[in-house]
């Protein structure tokens, strides 16, 4: 049987062979659609009507978001650099959020929670995950939002294995402060001064001044290095790498910074070189400023090949790491915000409304231009 209702929204509750019930939902009961900047291939992007998520997974939840930020990740996928990331994908990876619902299996979070989404989903579980790399993930975590699922430049996101991947915000504490410990300081600590094993005394130099670079220069500070030397052509991003701790700057469009690492090292070369930038110029730059026995540590995101020459660099004792954020940091810098040992505010040079996306992608792409080192999103009070 069949019950005649308005055409307005419908929804099938019960369908067989012998009766379909047909129930009306007013379009005011629940909002079913949410706004999201979705990726629609390479250099093409709209801020559109979507589903809204659900849970889907008995350890998901459901985060309004009430600040997301613009990674230079988001950039590299739409250059084309990372062609896992498909056409209809909601782009983002940074968020904190108001808890809105959780899945059965959800212990440590609940609805109204204030969270800090990370840009690492963790399953807790693996093998990896269980050894702190939480990046190399195998439960079905790691980077996955925004790139593998539907990410947090949206009104809403959904969290997988929330209890792992979020974490309560301190009392007090700004949203914008702790959004940076999302992705760029947990990166830039992480995958540069801790793989690069920064130590008391040495000298750093860090290519590339953007927010990750300027995350390894504030992250290099906590260990006493005796310099550090912040490697740019933008004048905007090394008077900024001054701000974060770097006390030499050098603009390689003027300068040759090999000749000022040199002239600090007896003509050895860094101690440690930590490549932020994801271009190949970048990364044969970071390699020659290293010392014999140095260390180089590669954050950047490259989307093309870089030529290591072995015929050069065997010889040298050079250690290279490579890595994807494990977020393992998080607490910890957590703790050094809370503390004022970092000052993550610092990082926040532009604010925009969450339905201003298109003009912060545009003002952050040009950050040579417009100065701008991390663009703030919120949602309207």
């Amino acid at each position: 049987m069949t019950f005649a209702l308005p055409a307005q929204d419908f929804r099938l509750c019960h369908a067989n062979a012998a009766a379909r019930i047909v129930i009306a939902v007013s379009p005011t009961e629940t909002r079913m659609v949410m706004r999201a900047l979705v990726y629609h291939g390479p250099g093409e992007k709209a801020w559109e009507d979507v589903p809204k998520p659900e849970v889907i997974a008995d350890t998901d939840a459901i985060v309004r978001v009430d600040a997301t930020t613009i990674c230079g990740t988001d950039l590299h996928i739409l250059k084309g650099d990372v062609p896992v990331v498909t056409d209809g994908r909601i782009l983002g990876h940074e968020a904190v959020g108001t808890v809105e619902s959780v899945g059965s299996g959800v212990k440590t979070v609940q609805a109204g929670d204030r969270v800090l989404v990370s840009c690492v989903s963790v399953c807790g579980t693996c093998r990896f995950c269980r050894e702190g790399r939480s990046g190399q993930c195998l439960g079905g975590g790691g980077w996955i939002l925004g790139y593998r699922i539907d990410g947090t430049q949206a009104e809403y996101v959904r969290v997988p294995f929330a209890d792992n991947s979020t974490y309560p915000v301190p009392g007090g504490a700004a949203d914008e402060d702790i959004l940076m410990l999302a992705d760029i300081l947990p990166t830039g600590y992480e995958v540069g001064v801790l793989n690069g094993g920064v130590r008391p005394g040495d000298v750093v130099a860090v290519v590339g001044a953007g927010p990750v670079g300027l995350s390894a220069i504030m992250g290099a500070s906590l260990f006493s290095p005796s310099h550090i030397v912040a490697v740019d052509l933008a004048d905007s991003r090394l008077e900024a790498a001054k701000r974060f701790g770097a006390d030499v700057v050098v603009n390689n469009g003027r300068e040759d910074p090999l000749e000022v690492v040199r002239s600090l090292t007896g003509g050895l070369g860094a101690d440690v070189a930590i490549e932020a930038v994801g271009v190949p110029a970048t990364f044969e730059l970071a390699v020659a400023l290293s010392r014999p026995g140095g260390r180089i540590a590669n954050i950047g995101v490259h989307g093309e090949p870089a030529t290591l020459h072995l015929e050069e660099q065997w010889i040298r004792d050079i250690t290279i790491t490579t890595g994807l954020v494990d977020a393992y940091s998080t607490p910890t810098l957590l703790r050094l915000l809370a503390s004022h040992h970092i000052d993550a505010g610092r990082f926040i040079t532009h604010h925009f409304a969450l339905d201003e996306i298109d003009e912060a992608y545009d003002v952050f792409a040009r950050a040579a231009d417009t100065g701008a080192l991390k663009v703030v999103l919120s949602r309207a009070s």
